[in-house]
């Protein structure tokens, strides 16, 4: 029998599905609709295997939707414009569009070789005029709507790409999550979406995620960070400006010793103006805008600060509190400034003793007092209120409310609720990003571009010197840059900076309904047909980022009345990594993640004309659960290419035994023992394949295959009518992991159409059931045997087959036996005269 001829057979199958137009998904169809996404690519070079098991995911799926008689939207595109595109072209000296378009080409053939079952004629790319023109007009709704504002701020600078990040954007390590260089605070005015206006929707929200994995559920649900507690002003010794205070424990209050502000806060600069203390502030402020947030805010560093030689005054008791600044308080956390409370909080326990500052005690556990001289560390915990004025003696949960009631009165505070979330941050410095449509006039201040001159193209690339110099690349070119206000007609500016990335990605999968549309961002109706996503695939790391804004400009757009949901993605899956088994010098072998930066990635052009594409997708479903990280080692290349082999040579070594009509003559109780056992083999391994499908259990669903291929090849007579229902549903259940092969078996053994329209088919659920089962043996109600019985066993032959059981009569020695009781396939019981 010949080898299974790989990449012969798939480039004859993907020119064929690509004629007929398989994967492309009608708008008019009268079928439910199934929504199937993964999260698109960033084309800063070539795609190699690894990248290619979070779409291998979704392409299983989406054949097995469709065969299940859904009509699938499976589409794909770029994210095209961004840092990671950019920095490629800069270090090689091609212009960002050129590196970009070129390798999109040679992406895209990567991902046909592998005969992905993609609908390309609703392929986008964000970087091309056609689609960043909605980009641009999305920005100016939110605009309109006060949700894209300009403000000075704290922001996160990357050292390495010498621009602007988002927090979602830095790792746990306080480095840039693209090229891994420190990030620090720098101060500028920056471009800003209002996502803190939609924070209590998008926790709501969370609720009504059912199909997501929980633990990006919590990522998000922590990130958004809701507290409740109170906002307290503390008025300033000399100035006529407030400090704003959240806190979650107005219980406090009155154990209130210093303020401490963020080295960043904006009125630091007012209150040391005049300070004898200002060079040490400045001098502290310096090295603190050095420290990642992670160095600042780790409990295992000690906490420090510097005096500002100012006071506040405690809104209730009226105590001078010295003003301290501290690198432990995030400007972008609360109001960026916090009350400090060394007997009730750690931090403050410590930073005291550290300073020498007060320790005040207002708050007794509920079976004990405390003294500040004795006291070891804070006591956090809710208790009683004491050294409290006229709030003495109230517990901590009445404290809190009656505090917050006395401040409202007072017009010093009130109730509040605050978020971890800040506002989204999107402006880069760079030249290889959407253009923000905003005007800068001298008289009209910030003015929209009009709509009807959208887009706003970025200027030719060989009159910018887009390599990253720390400030707005596109400010260098004024010929672009300099313009007239659509308002006044006055001389006027274009803004420098372009947008982040994530703003592209943020509603891409709403295009994909309607991609052609010029007249609007999509068709209303046509994205009420395919929206929301139902699954959607992709990294996790991207939890706090693109799958949160994502829901943001989802909410938002209900909002303005285009869309009938709020909530993008019905079911949200996140795969796992695929890792390279690498032998080292000394021949030890060692587990490394797929790079091309570490040398060890597979390109997809060489694998797939030796392998061919199934063998890459067999691998690499199989390989273990498709959420969890997985090896790629040449030994599993082998083993993948020998089951397709082996289920090559069973089909068309026994061709002529795949009667179609014979096929569907299946009587069980005309079959022979072995032909019996190999039918029930065939429907469990339908209904397990099924089930597996459903979970996204990939790798058992293959592995329940190959056992049923094993049995194929055990069985002795091949010319029964099951061998032949084994070698038609064979191909339909391989189909969805290796669709080019199973295309090829299905045509050979006389298919028509193309397998992959082909109806999924149902188990027999008879044949699921097992022939015996446990029949429980009771007397009296007590258990006194178990016994193996054949289903369906009459009372007759039950009480037979019980009553000769040797324990039974052993029971019923002296014993008269009243009544025999069986419940069928479950259990019998024998009633005995008292």
């Amino acid at each position: 029998m010949e080898k299974y001829p790989a990449r012969q057979i798939e480039s004859k199958w993907q020119a064929f599905w690509e004629k007929e137009g398989i994967f492309d998904a009608d708008d008019k169809s009268q079928k439910p609709k199934f929504y199937m996404l993964e999260m698109y690519p960033y084309p800063s070079g070539d795609l190699h295997v690894g990248h290619m098991s979070n779409y291998i995911l979704g392409d299983v799926l989406a054949h097995y939707k469709r065969m299940c008689g859904y009509e699938v939207l499976h589409p794909f595109g770029w994210d095209a414009f961004g840092l990671p595109a950019e920095n490629a072209a800069i270090q090689r000296g091609i212009p960002p569009q050129e590196w970009t378009l070129s390798n999109i080409a040679t992406s895209k053939n990567s991902v046909k070789m592998m005969g992905l079952a993609y609908d390309w004629g609703r392929e986008i790319t964000t970087c091309l005029p056609d689609y960043f023109k909605w980009t641009q007009w999305l920005f100016l709704k939110l605009f309109k709507d006060d949700l894209a504002y300009r403000a000075d701020a704290a922001v996160n600078w990357c050292t390495g790409c010498l621009t602007v990040l988002a927090n979602e954007q830095v790792d746990s390590q306080g480095l840039c999550h693209r090229c891994g260089s420190p990030v620090h605070k720098r101060m500028l005015n920056q471009w800003f979406f209002r996502i803190t206006a939609y924070a209590q929707r998008l926790l709501e929200g969370i609720d009504k995620l059912k199909g997501w994995i929980p633990e990006v559920l919590t990522m998000q649900r922590n990130w958004i960070g809701r507290s409740e507690g109170a906002n307290i002003i503390f008025d300033v010794e000399g100035f006529d400006f407030t400090l704003p205070v959240f806190t979650t424990r107005a219980d406090t209050l009155f154990g209130v010793t210093f303020i401490t502000l963020a080295p960043e806060h904006p009125l630091v600069a007012r209150l040391i103006a005049d300070s004898p203390k200002r060079k040490d502030v400045e001098t502290y402020i310096a090295q603190a805008m050095k420290k990642t947030e992670i160095e600042r805010t780790s409990t295992v560093r000690e906490k420090d600060g510097v005096f500002t030689g100012r006071y506040a005054l405690n809104p209730l008791s009226g105590e001078r509190l010295p003003i301290w600044v501290g690198d432990y308080v995030l400007v972008h956390y609360g109001s960026g400034v916090v009350m400090g409370v060394p007997a009730h909080d750690q931090r403050d326990f410590e930073f005291s003793k550290k300073y020498g500052l007060p320790i005040k005690v207002v708050i007794h556990p509920k079976d004990a007092k405390l003294d500040e001289e004795k006291m070891e560390c804070a006591y956090q915990d809710y208790g009683i209120m004491v050294n409290s004025g006229s709030f003495d003696g109230l517990t901590s949960e009445e404290g809190m409310a009656k505090v917050a009631e006395e401040l409202t009165g007072q017009r010093k505070g009130k109730s509040a609720v605050t978020y971890k979330l800040r506002d989204w941050l999107i402006s880069r410095q760079r030249y290889w990003g959407c253009p923000i449509p905003v005007i800068h006039c001298d008289s009209c201040g910030l003015v929209p571009i009009p709509e009807e001159e959208l887009p706003l193209l970025l200027p030719p690339e060989d009159s910018v010197d887009f390599t990253p110099k720390g400030v707005s690349v596109l400010a260098s070119n004024e010929e672009w840059m300099s313009t007239t206000c659509p308002s006044c007609g006055g001389k006027a500016r274009r803004d420098p900076d372009t947008m982040d990335t994530y703003v592209c990605s943020s509603w891409y999968f709403l295009r994909y309904c309607d991609p052609k549309n010029e007249g609007a961002i999509f068709d209303r109706d046509l994205v009420k047909r395919w929206m929301p996503v139902d699954q959607y695939i992709g990294g996790k790391e991207h939890a706090t980022s693109h799958m949160l804004y994502s829901r943001f400009f989802v909410k938002f757009l209900k909002d303005q009345g285009l869309l009938d949901f709020d909530e993008p993605f019905v079911n949200y899956f996140s795969q796992g990594m695929i890792h390279r088994a690498v032998k080292g010098p000394d021949g030890k072998e060692s587990i490394e993640v797929m790079s091309k930066s570490k040398g060890n990635a597979v390109p997809i052009g060489p694998f797939v004309e030796e392998w061919g594409s199934d063998t890459a997708r067999i691998l690499s479903l199989f390989a273990g659960p498709p959420d969890v990280d997985k090896v790629w080692s040449d030994e599993g290349v082998v083993g993948a290419n020998r089951f397709l082999n082996r289920v090559w040579r069973i089909v068309l070594d026994n061709e002529k035994c795949a009667d179609h009509k014979s096929a569907h003559i299946l009587d069980m109780k005309k079959m022979e023992q072995d032909e019996l056992a190999l039918y029930r083999r065939l429907q469990r391994t339908i209904k397990k394949v099924t089930e597996d499908l459903d979970a996204i259990h990939f790798n058992t669903a293959i592995s329940a295959i190959m056992e049923l291929v094993n049995d194929m090849y055990t069985t002795e007579d091949r010319s029964s009518p099951t061998f032949s229902a084994c070698l038609r549903l064979l191909p339909i259940l391989l189909a969805p992991f290796a669709p080019h092969i199973s295309e090829e078996l299905w045509h050979r053994l006389g298919g028509e159409e193309s397998i992959l329209t082909h109806p999924w088919p149902e188990f027999d659920p008879g044949a699921i059931v097992e022939e015996t089962f446990t029949l429980v043996v009771q007397i009296d109600g007590k258990v006194r045997d178990r016994v193996e019985a054949r289903r369906g066993i009459s009372q007759k032959e039950a009480e037979e087959l019980v009553m000769n059981l040797p324990k039974v009569q052993n029971h019923l020695k002296g014993r008269e036996v009243a009544k025999f009781i069986l419940v069928p396939d479950k259990l019998a019981n024998i009633v005995t005269r008292k």
